[in-house]
């Protein structure tokens, strides 16, 4: 049996056997009663297999489920300075929900209501939203949890809970790679560690010979990213000498960066957010700085450029897998377009775009489920997801899981801020697809 089915299967024991029990007892009683219990039924006009089969349909039928409707939930960031960069994405996701239940009635035959609340970037808030959700809402699954700070501390109630816990926006390698102490937990985001181990195999494979430093947060994911920077590197085509670390509460980062230009490297990569990144391309631009950057995809977007300007960005490389907002001309990003403004979407951008991917892969898990509508057939139904491509994706990106690896996306191509004509900034991938092994 496979390892996270096993653990799955523990926990499901577990339930039935207090189930058995109680039916055992509930005999017991009607046995003492004795022939009053007979006549009460014979006396209601229903007949007794019809009855039991009533109670039968009620207790087997997941939470969050009903004849017309699958409740799906989420904690999420959504106030806050990091708020004002990711509430988009769960906005997002609610509008491409609307859309399928508008166009194609659902999923399953069942609408989908999609209920977010804000962790407020919080571990504590998250546990507090979380048990909310699947406590007092009755959630059937959480579906694109976001945050790296508050996840972990919801990812093990709802692992101790047996709730599904799929398509999580969080980039900590271990979201996606314990499937067999997590089982309902499935990372839909690529990890920061196979981010790092992609600009490591980048930089020896194109770029040796060249010093590297790097800044990295105080945070799990971003630990992971630069352990994944290590892991990729050719130590003998290119050396770190340099690593400094910027804690998330910091409000600058000029000491850091004064530092790291102390080695003269000539490769710098921050694993950070989209504000620590900006800021250590300004701060470095004062002291006179200028190596080829690095920054991590959650900084792949065109408000990049509203941070740093197109002349400092320019040439700096980032990783992707998906189409780009400014392809307007591109079929389905013209259509992504439209179903923000029709069905209540932010502005798209290219966060948007990566939340109807995810929105997508919802779907298609959810309308592989539709004859076991069960939290133990939405995991089944993960597990076997293999290859599945969206026109949002570029050429050849695909969205994988199996009973052992837990995380979706792990291919994509660099991306490089470029300057265009007018003046403005604009990110263009290069290269060919990159595979995380």
């Amino acid at each position: 049996m496979k390892v996270a089915n096993l653990v799955r299967s523990s926990f499901r024991l577990v339930s039935l056997t207090a189930v058995l029990l109680t039916a055992l007892l509930l005999v017991a009683v009607a046995a003492a009663c004795g022939g009053n219990d007979e006549e009460s039924t014979a006396g209601t006009g229903t007949p007794t297999g019809a009855g039991s089969a009533t109670a039968t349909t009620s207790a087997e039928a997941a939470p969050g489920i009903s004849d017309k409707e699958i409740l799906l939930g989420a904690e999420v960031i959504l106030s806050g300075t990091m708020g004002a960069v990711y509430a988009t994405i769960p906005n997002a996701s609610a509008a491409y929900f609307k859309y399928v239940n508008e166009t194609q009635g659902g999923v399953c035959g069942r609408k989908i209501v999609y209920q977010y609340e804000d962790n407020k970037d919080d571990p504590a808030f998250a546990v507090e939203v979380s048990r909310k959700l699947v406590e007092q809402d009755k959630v059937f699954a959480m579906v694109g949890s976001l945050g790296d700070s508050p996840h972990p501390a919801s990812w093990e109630y709802l692992n101790e809970k047996g709730v599904p816990d799929i398509l999580v926006s969080a980039g900590a390698h271990r979201f996606g790679a314990d499937a067999e102490n997590h089982p309902w937990t499935a990372q839909m985001i690529p990890s920061y560690y196979v981010e790092g181990s992609l600009f490591g195999q980048y930089i020896s494979g194109n770029l040796p010979g060249k010093t590297v430093a790097a800044l990295h947060g105080d945070v799990v994911g971003a630990i992971d990213a630069m352990n994944g920077l290590k892991d990729g590197l050719d130590p003998s085509k290119n050396k770190i000498v340099a690593e400094e670390i910027a804690a998330a509460e910091a409000i600058s980062i000029n000491s850091q960066i004064a530092n790291l230009k102390k080695s003269n490297a000539d490769i710098m990569v921050a694993f950070s957010s989209p504000g620590f990144a900006a800021q250590a391309i300004k701060i470095a631009d004062r002291m006179g700085w200028h190596p080829q950057w690095f920054i991590e995809y959650t900084s792949a977007d065109d408000m990049m450029f509203q941070f740093v300007s197109p002349k400092l960005l320019e040439g700096a490389i980032t990783f992707q897998a998906l189409k780009m907002a400014d392809w307007r001309d591109d079929p389905a990003v013209a259509k992504h377009y439209e179903i923000m403004q029709k069905y209540g979407g932010p502005a798209p951008t290219n966060f948007t775009i990566y939340a109807q991917v995810l929105a997508e892969t919802a779907v298609e898990i959810l309308s592989r489920t539709c004859d076991n509508l069960t939290r133990d057939g939405l995991m089944d139904s993960v597990e076997s997801l293999q290859n599945f491509h969206t026109d949002l994706m570029l050429d050849e990106v695909t969205v994988s899981f199996s009973d052992t690896d837990h995380t979706g996306l792990q291919t994509g191509r660099m991306l490089k801020a470029t300057i265009t004509a007018n003046g403005k900034g604009k990110w263009e991938y290069f290269g060919p697809l990159m595979e995380f092994e």
